[in-house]
């Protein structure tokens, strides 16, 4: 296993992870632009760029998109997050230049206005599909409200309002300013050929004209507001809780993840045993994201109207022992276990790799091996977990409640 890294003199950054006992690769481009990055004008036009560039090019049209792909039999799919928005595909080794350079092709797109218009309400269909999930919507709330004033609290999908507005001359000076090959990292793992790959990446994009780019990236602990909403149709309650935790570039973000397994993960966790195995909520969750320059703990929990206020005070009340009383030895290793079993199971195909690898470049401009990886897990103690428990206040944490409508 080897890493590979060159950046072309337009900015754009190559990183490879050759493997050569793999038997197929995965390459992807990640381009460093997300709903964080969104003024409230044209909110959710990240989102909606990364469908636009399935439209096509000058070279093809959408149905020649999906024609190419198919002849190589690669997986192929697209994501847009607060802060990323990655194309990606895992192929056959023999078809990797073929996938490479329909994807460099793509992420020149043509942006037609026709297409533009169509794809509108495709977009303003997944919203409205969004907003019948009250999983996903209660989410949204909490993060807008946990987030409020702060870039990362925009929506990524934005509003139906936002999009019926969007112009394509807005979509277009965005795609101009933020698909900067500066502001682009495209990024292979397993087997291939990295002369070959960085080569035609530096043919194929190295005419790419460079634009400056930034980001804002401040740190913030949150509102940590409450707020209830009503709405039609719901027969459970939905709950998030929203409490601070630090960056990507922080390492403290591996005691902030175990910590997260200890008390939300869907089995086994504190939650699970104080809220799901005694029939409080049906679901009681946490996980921890780290993001650029600021961090956060997500808590979902649903239930019945009757459970609502028991189910934030068990809730609360487990917060309050893991800040007072800290976690076990015990508890610690089998988060570790869960974590590095996850962590191996997907890093053993390229195409896992890949966003490891990718994210890596992007938020700590490093490489990190799996083995070094584990090590950072295996490394973390009862200490470290304990202090990440009490850096921030997670008791009196922003809060959304979706409750049906009587």
């Amino acid at each position: 296993m080897q890493f590979k890294s060159k950046v072309l003199d337009n900015g754009l950054k190559i990183v490879g992870e050759t493997t050569s006992s793999s038997l197929s690769a995965a390459v992807g481009f990640f381009v460093k632009t997300g709903s964080r990055d969104e003024t409230a004008e044209i909110s959710g036009v990240s989102h909606f760029l990364e469908h636009m560039v399935f439209k096509g090019t000058e070279n093809m049209n959408a149905l020649e998109v999906n024609a190419a792909f198919d002849r190589t039999g690669a997986q192929f799919n697209a994501f847009t997050s607060e802060e990323n928005t990655v194309f990606f595909a895992g192929v056959l080794p023999e078809f990797l230049e073929d996938v490479t350079a329909i994807w460099a092709d793509l992420m020149r797109p043509s942006l037609r206005e026709d297409d533009f218009d169509m794809e509108k309400n495709v977009i303003l269909e997944e919203i409205a599909m969004y907003e019948d999930m009250p999983q996903f919507d209660v989410v949204d709330k909490a993060k807008e409200l946990h987030f409020s004033g702060h870039p990362c609290g925009n929506s990524i999908l934005g509003t139906g309002e936002s999009i019926r507005n969007l112009k394509a001359d807005q979509m277009l000076e965005y795609f101009r300013r933020r698909y900067s090959p500066s502001n682009i990292t495209v990024c292979c793992c397993g087997n291939f050929n990295w002369e070959n790959f960085a080569a035609q990446i530096e043919k194929l994009c190295g005419h790419w004209e460079k634009v400056e780019t930034k980001r804002e990236t401040s740190f913030t602990e949150g509102t940590a507001q409450t707020k209830i909403y009503t709405k039609k149709n719901l027969s459970r309650e939905h709950i998030c809780m929203v409490s601070p935790g630090v960056s990507a570039q922080d390492e403290r973000h591996y005691a902030m993840n175990l910590l997260s397994l200890i008390i939300g993960d869907e089995k086994g966790s504190r939650f699970y045993w104080q809220l799901v195995d005694t029939a409080i909520a049906e679901i009681a969750s946490m996980h921890y994201e780290d993001m650029d320059g600021v961090g956060a703990f997500y808590s979902y929990f649903q239930c019945s109207p009757e459970n609502s206020e028991k189910t934030i005070q068990t809730a609360k009340k487990v917060l309050e022992d893991v800040r007072d009383q800290g976690v076990t030895e015990e508890e610690l290793d089998k988060a570790k276990h869960k974590a590095l079993s996850a962590l191996t199971l997907k890093n053993e195909l390229p195409m896992g790799r890949l966003i490891s690898v990718a994210f890596d470049s992007v938020y700590l401009d490093k490489y990190i091996p799996t083995k070094e990886q584990i090590e950072k897990i295996r490394a973390v103690s009862v200490e470290d977990v304990n202090s990440a428990a009490r850096m921030y206040d997670m008791v009196n944490c922003s809060q959304a409640v979706l409750t049906p409508e009587k």
